[in-house]
């Protein structure tokens, strides 16, 4: 399935320029989408996950992290959206510290500034796709006029009453990007998003998934252990026990067809 070339967001530009593991944003006063500020995070007698780790995304930039097992990715995402807290160090999103909140504030901003893509889809059965791409719009009092064009931007036009059982494995990530994406959020967390698919759908999803979320101008985190799912990425990051590193294949230019996995790269 070719990726749709609709998108309700009109057409990006590109928002920043790299200079070896730096990012450089081309509007020099622009916001970073991201920032972590000396995170630590340690569990039980005294393990330590992350360790002063320093991290700068720019808006509308697509990152992957890649790196072993329980070497803290997903202690990542989770202290970037919030279900965490880190021992010491900040996380600030579009220029507010996430420590700094109040729970009713924090909750605000990861309802209103984030959105979700996750390996089990998380697809609720009882809904029609067109409510379920609108939760996020009703969760922010915004009109839900939006969800149709989205799932017609993810290739579900016309399949706004189908229910989720209805759908493929694909579909439902599909589903579940437009979702993510509907609410325009500034950043978009994605953990291992082609996971539970087959090699040709992952191919199809991660394509969509990049497209859409640089037209939205949303900056993405992709967590994976897939070099191929990395490949479509602006930057690739391996997380080890000394901390966050560029990797040392580069990842595919900004805007450029990213390069077709191997069914073994997408197990």
């Amino acid at each position: 399935m070719s990726v749709p070339r609709h998108s309700p967001f009109g057409t990006p530009s590109c928002p920043a320029t790299h200079f070896g593991n730096r990012m450089l944003l081309r509007d020099e006063g622009a916001v970073p989408a991201l920032e972590c500020r000396g995170l630590c995070k340690t569990y039980g007698a005294g393990r330590v996950v992350l360790a002063q780790l320093d991290f700068t995304l720019a808006p509308g930039e697509f990152v992957a992290i890649m790196g072993d097992s329980g070497v803290g990715k997903s202690t990542l995402l989770n202290l970037v959206a919030g279900l965490d807290s880190a021992d010491s160090g900040d996380v600030i999103i579009d220029g507010s510290a996430v420590s700094r909140l109040d729970d009713s504030a924090a909750t605000r901003l990861r309802r209103q500034k984030l959105g979700f893509v996750f390996q089990a889809f998380h697809v609720l059965p009882h809904l029609t796709l067109a409510q379920n791409v609108a939760l996020p719009l009703l969760l922010n009092d915004l009109p839900t006029a939006a969800a149709p064009d989205m799932l017609a931007a993810v290739g579900l036009g016309g399949r706004g009453e189908d229910f989720p059982r209805q759908l493929s494995g694909g579909e439902l990530q599909r589903v579940a990007i437009a979702r993510a994406l509907v609410h325009r959020p500034k950043l978009i967390l994605a953990d291992e998003p082609t996971g539970n698919l087959d090699p040709d759908t992952a191919h199809d999803v991660l394509g969509l998934f990049r497209a859409q979320s640089k037209a939205s101008g949303a900056a993405t985190i992709m967590v994976t252990h897939s070099q191929a799912a990395a490949a479509v990425a602006d930057r690739i990051l391996i997380l080890s026990d000394g901390g966050l590193h560029a990797s040392p294949r580069p990842a595919a230019p900004f805007g450029s067809r990213f390069p077709a996995p191997s069914a073994d790269d997408l197990r």
